[in-house]
C-alpha cells in the first residue's frame, strides 16, 4: 500500500481516522476518569494520600515512556506498535471494570498508561508514510478535527452516563475507539520501514523520566517555600539529570534524542510552542475548576459544559489549519494559533470576578482551545517534515516528550502563581480591613481546611469564602485568577514572536 497523494478527502478519511482515534484515546482515557475520580475514589475507599496517584499514573508513565516508544517504533514498526498499544488498552480497560479495590486499579493504570504510551507520537508518525507530503497538514488538520470533537463531546455524555449506572462505565469508552481505531489501521494504514540493528536508549529514557519526575515534584513544593528542601533538593536533581542527559546524548551512538535536530530553528520553535500550548490548556482546567467552583459556585458538570460550545467551529477552523499550512507554511498558522491563545486567557485577565457572566467564561476556554489546536496542526507539520527516512516515530515521539511535559507542567506552574497571588491579595486585603496578619492567616488557614482535593488540584468550598473574618476571599481569589492569567498570557506571545522571526517564510521542500 503506498501513501496516499493527490486523491480527495473521502480517499484520505478512513487512513487519517484509525490513527486519529487512538490519539485520541491517549487524552480521552485520563480525562474520562479525572472528571469523575470522586465517583472512583468514593466507591473503592481510595485513601486521601492516593487520589493524586491513581488520576495520575497513567500520565506518568506516558511522559516517562514516549520517547522509548518512538525508538521501538521506528525499530519494529509504527503500525505494529500502534495496534498493540490499542489491544493493551482496550483489555486493561475491560479489567478495569472489574476493579474490587485501589490496589488492583491503581495498577491496572500504570499498565495502561505503557499501552496508551504508543498512541501518543506513533500516530503522526504515521500520518508521515501513510500520507503524501502536499496532503499531510489536511491529515493532520483532520487528526485534531477528531480529536476536538470527542474531546468537546464525550466527558459531557460519560459525566451524565456515570451518573446514572456508574463509575464501571468509563472503562468501556476506550475499548470500543480502540477496536474501531484497530479495524480500520489493519485495513488502510500502511506500515513503516524498518530500521534493523537499532537499539534502545535505555540511559537516556531514564533521565528524561528524572528530569520530568524531579520537576514537577520540585515546582509543586515550591508552593510552599523556594528555600525548603522539598523544593530546591528535586529541582537540582532535575537540573543535575538534564546535564547529564546533554553528556550523554552527545557521546551516545545513537541517542533517543538526536541534539542535532535542536540545530533547526523552525524544529526548535515548533517544540517551544508545543510546550506552551499544552501546559496552557492543562493549567486553565485547574484554573476553571477552582475558578468555577470556588467564586461562581458552578457545579462540576456546568464547569464540564464549557467545554462544549464551539466544538464544531473549532473542528472546522482545524481543519482549515491544515489546509493552510499545506498551501503557504506552517509560519502564519502558528503565530494565528499563539496569539488566539494569548487572547483567551487576557480575556480572563480582565474580566475574572466574583460577578463574572459565564459566557464570557465560555468565550475565553473557546478561544484557547481554538488557539491550541489551530497553532497544533502547524506544529505537528513542522516537527515530520524534520525527520529523516526512518526516524518519524522517533522524531514524532520528541514532540510527544514536549507536549506530555508541558500537559505535566501545567498545573504545578499555574498552582504556583495562583498561590502566589492569593497570598498577595488577602494580605492586601486584611491591610485594608484593619486585620492582623495573624488574624487573616487563620481565616485564610480556616479556609484551607476545607479544600477537597482531587489530582492537581484544589477546590476552596464558596461558603468558607464567605465566612472568612470579614476578609473578601472570593474577590481575592479573582484578582489572583486575573494576576495569573496576565503573566501566563506572555508566554504564547513570545512563542509567537520566535515563529514570526524565526519560522521559514517560504514553502520548503517536505520530507
Amino acid at each position: 500500500m503506498t501513501a496516499v497523494g493527490s486523491r480527495g478527502g473521502a480517499a484520505l478519511l478512513p487512513i487519517v481516522l484509525g490513527p486519529a482515534l487512538a490519539f485520541t484515546v491517549s487524552v480521552l482515557d485520563p480525562l474520562v476518569l479525572s472528571l469523575n475520580l470522586p465517583h472512583v475514589t468514593r466507591a473503592l475507599h481510595v485513601p486521601p494520600q492516593g487520589v493524586g496517584l491513581l488520576g495520575g499514573a497513567a500520565t506518568l508513565v506516558m511522559a516517562a515512556s514516549v520517547l522509548a516508544a518512538g525508538r521501538i517504533g521506528d525499530a519494529i514498526g509504527l503500525k505494529r506498535l500502534l495496534m498493540a498499544g490499542l489491544i493493551v488498552v482496550t483489555v486493561v480497560d475491560l479489567l478495569s471494570t472489574l476493579s474490587p479495590g485501589y490496589g488492583y486499579l491503581l495498577a491496572m493504570r500504570f499498565l495502561d498508561g505503557l499501552g496508551m504510551t504508543a498512541l501518543l507520537g506513533v500516530p503522526l508518525a504515521l500520518l508521515k508514510v501513510s500520507v503524501a507530503p502536499e496532503r499531510r497538514p489536511v491529515a493532520i488538520g483532520l487528526m485534531m478535527a477528531v480529536d476536538v470533537m470527542l474531546c468537546g463531546v464525550t466527558p459531557t455524555f460519560a459525566g451524565w452516563v456515570v451518573a446514572a449506572v456508574g463509575w464501571r462505565f468509563l472503562f468501556l469508552i476506550a475499548p470500543v475507539l480502540c477496536l474501531v481505531s484497530l479495524w480500520l489501521i489493519a485495513r488502510y494504514v500502511t506500515e513503516s520501514p524498518v530500521q534493523q540493528g537499532r537499539h534502545l536508549d535505555v540511559v537516556g529514557v531514564a533521565l528524561v523520566g528524572m528530569i520530568l519526575l524531579a520537576l514537577v515534584v520540585g515546582l509543586a513544593a515550591a508552593q510552599n517555600g523556594v528555600s525548603r528542601p522539598e523544593t530546591w533538593v528535586p529541582l537540582s536533581i532535575s537540573a543535575l539529570a538534564a546535564l547529564l542527559f546533554v553528556l550523554h546524548a552527545r557521546r551516545a551512538p545513537d541517542p533517543v534524542v538526536d541534539l542535532a535536530l535542536f540545530r533547526s530553528a523552525p524544529f526548535s520553535v515548533a517544540l517551544c510552542a508545543t510546550l506552551t500550548l499544552n501546559l496552557l490548556i492543562a493549567g486553565l482546567s485547574i484554573v476553571l475548576g477552582q475558578f468555577g467552583s470556588a467564586v461562581l459556585a458552578l457545579s462540576p458538570e456546568t464547569i464540564g459544559l464549557l467545554y462544549l460550545p464551539g466544538t464544531l467551529l473549532i473542528a472546522g477552523a482545524v481543519i482549515l489549519a491544515g489546509r493552510l499550512v499545506g498551501t503557504c507554511t506552517p509560519r502564519p498558522v502558528m503565530v494565528t494559533g499563539l496569539l488566539i491563545m494569548a487572547a483567551g486567557g487576557l480575556l480572563l485577565a480582565g474580566t475574572a470576578g466574583p460577578t463574572m457572566a459565564v459566557w464570557l467564561l465560555v468565550v475565553a476556554t473557546w478561544s484557547s482551545n481554538l488557539g491550541s489546536v489551530v497553532a497544533s496542526t502547524s506544529v505537528s507539520e513542522t516537527v515530520l517534515s524534520q525527520a529523516p527516512e526512518g526516524r518519524s516515530g522517533t522524531v514524532a515521539s520528541v514532540q510527544m516528550a514536549f507536549a506530555v511535559t508541558g500537559t505535566a507542567l501545567g498545573p504545578t506552574v499555574y498552582l504556583l502563581l495562583l498561590n502566589v497571588f492569593f497570598h498577595r491579595e488577602w494580605l492586601a486585603d486584611a491591610k485594608a480591613r484593619g486585620l492582623s496578619v495573624a488574624r487573616a492567616e487563620q481565616a485564610v488557614d480556616a479556609v484551607r481546611s476545607g479544600m477537597a482535593h482531587s489530582p492537581g488540584s484544589t477546590v476552596y468550598d464558596p461558603n468558607l469564602l464567605r465566612q472568612a473574618s470579614g476578609l473578601n476571599l472570593g474577590l481575592d481569589f479573582a484578582q489572583s485568577l486575573r494576576l495569573t492569567m496576565l503573566v501566563v498570557s506572555v508566554l504564547p506571545v513570545a512563542a509567537a514572536v520566535a515563529a514570526y522571526l524565526l519560522m521559514p517564510r517560504r514553502r520548503q521542500p517536505r520530507t
